[in-house]
């Protein structure tokens, strides 16, 4: 287990391919480019109505400053302005349709023109001196929510040197001269400055944001495809099920049918062919009867299993292992009953993964424990490996958290995304357990699940 923050199952599990360096490339990998994820985020719409609501701010604050206030400021220009944003942000409503996503050129180009927008209305009504200069974050921010780094940096560049050039040039203040020794240019940089820090600082604030919302949606959404992939997987054996029981009768009568016609049968053509049909009637019956196995999802007695049974076929794919032991032990306190637990294609994939991951890192041994009391049922899975990396142990659980960029230790040499151990404990904590990850002692690793009984443990009847 150690090293690694990510391990899915192997191929016939649920997570084959999304986890993998060598998945299908037109399958799940180009989901997981954060590039491609971040590209084009920003709609039309968006922008158009972020643009209104600047331009309907604008008028509001001009009217107020004509109408109550008195000031004197060129207002002709100023509205002006907002005519002419007004004017751009309606042609752009009309060629393009709303939910169409611009392109980072387009966009650059916007919201760059909203930032000399707001510049121009800010150096009309005196510079950095007015307190309106912190509207030169707004672009910014919007294009720190959606678009990729590239895009927005000019667009940071250009707002802090509009608001560095306003604390030097602008027109007289509408509010008059300023008082001796008040908003001279010592305040106007000082205002400056402050528009600047908060360009770089909120900015930088909600791109981090967006950046977690986005990678932690992408992985929520990988754990959703697994978690329906297991389902499905538990549904075709319930459909193999019951294929089998159809067809059993039907093929009992071929088989009597070529019987008969091997007794009298004229020639020995029509025997042997009699004979092929028998043996490829038993073929087929044998077939289904390997499928009947595969319980009923639907059939309570089969949907339940002891947990001797559930760590026996978590740790089945690894049981033949050449180079690891793989054990399964099942404790439990005096005079308490071992219940019996639900079969749930989530806890089945996730206890997996973990198996999975130690046997990768494992030294000689991976033992998996079932605990249970009077009141949990607990799962831990240790391994006698290096044990986790200490950077990434308080990580663990979260997406995109792995040490294996070159996979050293590993026996798979398996170079995941970070997203396996992201999965399983998503998947774990959505059936009611509490999932902990830590070094064991004197080495390894070790991963541990519990429930409270009431959530996994079938009813006694």
């Amino acid at each position: 287990m150690a090293q690694a923050a990510t391990q899915g199952p192997a191929d016939a599990t649920a997570l084959a391919g999304l986890d993998r360096a060598d998945a299908d490339p037109t399958q799940a990998r180009p989901a997981w480019d954060m590039g491609v994820a971040r590209r084009g985020r920003l709609r039309v719409r968006t922008l158009t109505a972020s643009r209104w609501l600047v331009i309907a701010g604008e008028v509001v604050i001009l009217a107020l400053a004509r109408t109550v206030l008195e000031l004197e400021a060129p207002y002709l220009l100023c509205f002006g302005l907002v005519g002419l944003a007004a004017w751009i942000n309606l042609l752009t409503s009309v060629a393009s349709p709303g939910q169409r996503m611009t392109s980072d050129f387009e966009a650059t180009v916007q919201l760059g023109f909203d930032i000399v927008q707001i510049g121009g209305l800010v150096y009309l009504t005196g510079g950095a001196a007015n307190p309106f200069v912190v509207m030169l974050i707004g672009p910014v921010v919007l294009g720190a929510a959606t678009l990729p780094l590239r895009v927005v940096v000019p667009l940071g560049v250009l707002a802090i040197a509009m608001a560095l050039g306003l604390a030097f040039l602008a027109w007289p203040q509408p509010w008059g001269p300023a008082p001796a020794g008040g908003l001279g240019l010592g305040h106007r940089l000082s205002a400056a400055a402050a528009a600047a820090a908060g360009v770089v600082l909120i900015a930088g604030y909600v791109r981090q944001a967006a950046e977690d919302a986005a990678r932690m949606a992408l992985a929520l959404d990988v754990t959703q495809a697994v978690l329906a992939r297991e389902q499905r997987l538990s549904a075709l054996g319930a459909l193999a099920a019951a294929a089998a029981h159809e067809l059993g009768t039907p093929l009992a009568t071929i088989s009597i049918v070529a019987k008969e016609m091997s007794r009298e049968a004229p020639t020995q053509e029509v025997k042997e062919d009699a004979a092929l049909l028998i043996a490829q009637a038993e073929r087929c019956r044998e077939i289904l009867r390997r499928l009947g196995e595969t319980p009923d999802a639907q059939d309570e007695v089969h949907e339940r299993m002891s947990l001797l049974q559930f760590v026996h076929e978590v740790i089945e794919p690894h049981a033949d292992s050449p180079d690891v032991r793989v054990e399964a032990i099942v404790t439990g306190a005096p005079g308490v009953k071992a219940p019996d637990i639900w079969r749930m294609p989530e806890v089945m994939h996730a206890m997996t993964s973990f198996v999975e991951n130690a046997v990768d890192f494992a030294t000689s041994e991976v033992l998996v424990t079932a605990r249970f009391d009077a009141q949990t049922i607990s799962v831990e899975v240790r391994d006698d490996g290096p044990g986790f990396a200490p950077e990434v142990l308080s990580k663990l659980g979260e997406p995109y958290v792995t040490t294996r960029p070159g996979a050293e230790g590993s026996r798979s040499g398996h170079v995941g995304m970070g997203l396996g151990f992201f999965i399983s404990k998503t998947l774990l904590e959505r059936t009611g357990a509490q999932v902990k990850f830590q070094n064991a002692r004197p080495r390894g690793a070790s991963v541990s699940a519990r429930w409270p009984r009431t959530r996994i443990e079938v009813p006694q009847s």
